[in-house]
C-alpha cells in the first residue's frame, strides 16, 4: 500500500496548536469549581438518608402503628337522656311536674373480637415494615447501578472523545497538504468518516451520562442538574452461590413472598373476625330517672341493649373474606414460582458475566490504549496502513465499552439477586 509523505513543518505546527489548545482547556478547567467526586458507598448512604420517597414508607408505617392503637380500644361510652312534662289526675285531684331521665352505657365487643382486630392491625404493621425494607434494598441496588452507569458513561465519553480528537487532529493535518493521487484522498475520507462515528459515540455516551445523573440526583434528593463525578470504581464480585442455596434464601427471605404470606395470614384473621361479628355487641350502663308530679319518684337501674341478629348473620362478609383468602393463596403460589424463575435467570446472568470477566487480562484495556497511541504515531510516519490504524482505534474503544458494560451488567444482576434473596440494606 502507498505510504503518506507528510509536510513536516505542517505536522509540527499542528502539534503545537494541539498543545496550546490542551493548555487552554487545562487552564479553563482549573478556573472552574471542581465537580464533587463520590464513591458508590457514599452515594448509597446519601440516598438512603435523603431520598424523598422514604418519607412515604415511614408515614405508611406510622399510620399502621396508629391503626394498631385504635384497634385495641373500646368504643366510647354513649350518653342519652330525655326530659318532659308529667301530669297525674284521678279522684278529683291532679298534679303536674317535670320528668327526666339519663343513662350512660358502655359498648362491649363480643369476646375475641378486639384480639382479632389487633392481630389484623399487627399484620398491617408487618406489611408496612416489609415494604419499607424492600424499598431500601431496591433503592440501594438502583443507586449503585446508576452510579456505576454514570461512571461507565463518563469513561466511554472520555475514551470516545480521545479517539475522535485523534482522528480530528490527523484530519486537520491531511487537509493542509496537497493530496496527490486517489489513495491519499480515500484515506482522508476514511478518517473523516471514522471521526464522525467516534463523535457520535462520544455524544451518545454523554447523553447516557446525563440521563444517569438526572435519575441519580432524583434518588439522592438533590437538584436535578447538580454536577457529580463518580470516583474510580474497583468492583469486587463474589462467586455465585449454589442454585439451591439461592432458592432456599428466596423462599424464606424474599420480600414479595413474605408480603404475600403475611397477607394470607391476615386474611385468615379477617375470616375469623367476620365469623365473630355474627354475634352482637352489648351496651351496658347505669340509668337514672326522676319524676315530680305531686310526689317525687326516682328510679335507678342498669340498662342493657343489643341488636337481635335475625336478618343479617354476616354471611356475605364471611363468604367475601373466604374468597379473598383463596385469592391470597393463589397469589402466594404464583409469586413463589415467579421468584424462583427470576432467581434462576438472574443467577445465570451473573455467572455468565463473571465467566466473561475471568477471561480478561487486568491490563487489557491499557494495552489497547497504548496500541492505539502507537498506531497513531506510526501512521503519521507512514509505517502503519490506514486499515490497521482505524481498526486499532475502534478496537480500543470497543474494549473499553465491553469491559464497562459487562461489569455494569454483573453489578445489576448482583443487586437483583440481593433483592430476590431479601438482603437487608445497610
Amino acid at each position: 500500500m502507498k505510504r503518506l509523505n507528510f509536510d513536516w513543518p505542517l505536522v509540527v505546527t499542528a502539534a503545537l496548536v494541539g498543545a496550546m489548545t490542551l493548555t487552554a482547556k487545562s487552564q479553563e478547567t482549573n478556573s472552574t469549581p471542581a465537580t464533587p467526586s463520590l464513591s458508590l458507598d457514599a452515594l448509597v448512604s446519601e440516598a438512603l438518608e435523603k431520598n424523598p420517597e422514604l418519607k412515604f414508607y415511614e408515614a405508611e408505617l406510622a399510620a399502621a402503628k396508629a391503626g394498631r392503637k385504635t384497634a385495641g380500644l373500646l368504643g366510647n361510652p354513649e350518653v342519652s337522656g330525655g326530659v318532659g312534662q308529667k301530669r297525674v289526675s284521678g279522684g278529683g285531684v291532679s298534679a303536674e311536674g317535670v320528668a327526666w331521665s339519663v343513662s350512660v352505657v358502655q359498648p362491649f365487643e363480643w369476646p375475641g373480637r378486639l384480639g382479632l382486630r389487633k392481630a389484623i392491625a399487627n399484620r398491617d404493621i408487618e406489611l408496612a415494615e416489609l415494604g419499607y425494607e424492600r424499598f431500601k434494598v431496591a433503592l440501594a441496588g438502583r443507586v449503585r447501578a446508576l452510579a456505576y452507569g454514570l461512571f461507565a458513561a463518563q469513561e466511554k465519553s472520555a475514551a470516545a472523545g480521545e479517539v475522535a480528537d485523534r482522528f480530528q487532529a490527523l484530519r486537520e493535518v491531511l487537509v493542509q497538504r496537497d493530496s496527490a493521487g486517489l489513495t491519499p484522498q480515500l484515506e482522508t475520507r476514511i478518517i473523516e468518516a471514522t471521526e464522525l462515528t467516534m463523535q457520535r459515540r462520544a455524544s451518545d455516551a454523554t447523553l447516557a451520562a446525563q440521563s444517569a445523573l438526572l435519575e441519580l440526583n432524583q434518588l439522592r434528593g438533590v437538584a436535578p442538574k447538580e454536577p457529580l463525578r463518580v470516583a474510580a470504581v474497583e468492583l469486587g464480585f463474589p462467586p455465585r452461590a449454589e442454585t439451591e442455596s439461592l432458592l432456599a434464601l428466596a423462599r424464606t427471605n424474599n420480600f414479595e413472598l413474605r408480603l404475600r404470606a403475611v397477607e394470607l395470614a391476615q386474611q385468615g384473621f379477617r375470616i375469623d373476625l367476620a365469623k365473630n361479628e355474627r354475634f352482637p355487641a352489648l351496651a351496658i350502663g347505669p340509668t337514672y330517672s326522676e319524676e315530680r308530679a305531686g310526689d317525687r319518684e326516682q328510679i335507678i337501674g342498669v340498662g342493657v341493649s343489643l341488636p337481635l341478629p335475625l336478618w343479617n348473620r354476616n354471611g356475605g362478609n364471611i363468604e367475601a373474606a373466604k374468597a379473598r383468602q383463596t385469592q391470597a393463596e393463589v397469589s402466594l403460589a404464583l409469586a413463589q414460582r415467579e421468584v424462583e424463575r427470576k432467581v434462576l435467570e438472574t443467577a445465570l446472568t451473573y455467572e455468565t458475566k463473571l465467566r466473561a470477566m475471568a477471561k480478561w487480562r487486568p491490563d487489557s484495556v491499557q494495552h489497547f490504549k497504548e496500541a492505539a497511541e502507537l498506531a497513531d504515531r506510526h501512521y503519521r510516519l507512514g509505517a502503519v496502513p490506514i486499515s490497521t490504524y482505524v481498526e486499532l482505534q475502534k478496537q480500543y474503544l470497543e474494549a473499553v465499552e465491553s469491559l464497562l458494560d459487562t461489569k455494569q451488567a454483573a453489578l445489576e444482576a448482583a443487586a437483583q439477586l440481593e433483592l430476590l434473596t431479601g438482603k437487608v440494606a445497610p
